[in-house]
């Protein structure tokens, strides 16, 4: 039998998570694209009431009813990371998934956190933070009782997406906040894949989150 030849520069994908609308993971991601399953939706006028869409904008000409949104934003297991209910709060929704989509990656790759001793690089962006827009700055009480600072420091920061799974993981590699727009997440494998060649980390995790909040709403 032939056994193909593994070279220096090879690198190998040993595991993965995901989250995208109308799938929790890569088999139901894949098999959605094999059998033309379309996860955007054509959303009622009452579903687009309920997520604050008001008349006023979604009878304009140029407004289009569609959507395609996780399953549930709001979910998130706190306690599991060690978060108290006050800073789960205020965290972006982006933070609050990338940090268990991340723990899913690296568990199912058999390098779970506290597990493992390889030096683990964390390379990641995510896109802009409209929770902290509509949700947070929304409410002045909230700003004055804790602060501004603390609250775009609280996981609301694109700066700190990467270096905040390296410091709930404890792990030990580089932590690389990675923004060039669109491809942020295609960038961020491709500078996991050179600090795997030079060896800077033994594993690297390499991934993205955008989360747009209100979901369940159209555009113009």
């Amino acid at each position: 039998m032939h056994v193909a030849e593994i070279r220096d520069t090879d690198i190998a994908i040993v595991g993965m998570a995901c989250r995208f609308p109308g799938a929790s993971s890569p088999e139901e991601f894949w098999r959605n694209i094999r059998d033309g399953i379309v996860s955007i939706r054509r959303l009622s006028p009452e579903e687009l009431a309920a997520n604050g869409a008001t008349e006023s904008e979604w009878s304009q000409q140029h407004y289009v009813p569609v959507s395609a949104a996780l399953g549930d934003v709001k979910g998130f297991d706190a306690a599991f990371f060690g978060i108290g209910p006050r800073d789960a709060a205020i965290m972006d929704p982006q933070h609050r998934h990338f940090l268990e989509v991340a723990w899913e990656a690296l568990e199912h790759a058999g390098h779970a956190p506290g597990t493992s001793e390889a030096r683990v690089g964390v390379f990641a962006g995510s896109g802009l933070n409209t929770y902290f827009l509509r949700n947070l700055m929304t409410h002045p009480e909230l700003v004055d009782s804790v602060g501004l600072f603390l609250l775009r420091h609280t996981g609301n920061d694109k700066d700190f997406l990467a270096t905040e799974v390296s410091y709930k993981f404890d792990l030990s590699g580089p932590s690389v906040n990675v923004q060039t727009a669109c491809s942020s997440s295609m960038v961020a494998i491709h500078l996991a894949s050179q600090s795997l060649l030079s060896g800077e980390c033994d594993v690297a995790l390499a991934g993205g989150s955008t989360i747009e909040v209100p979901s369940g709403r159209g555009y113009l």
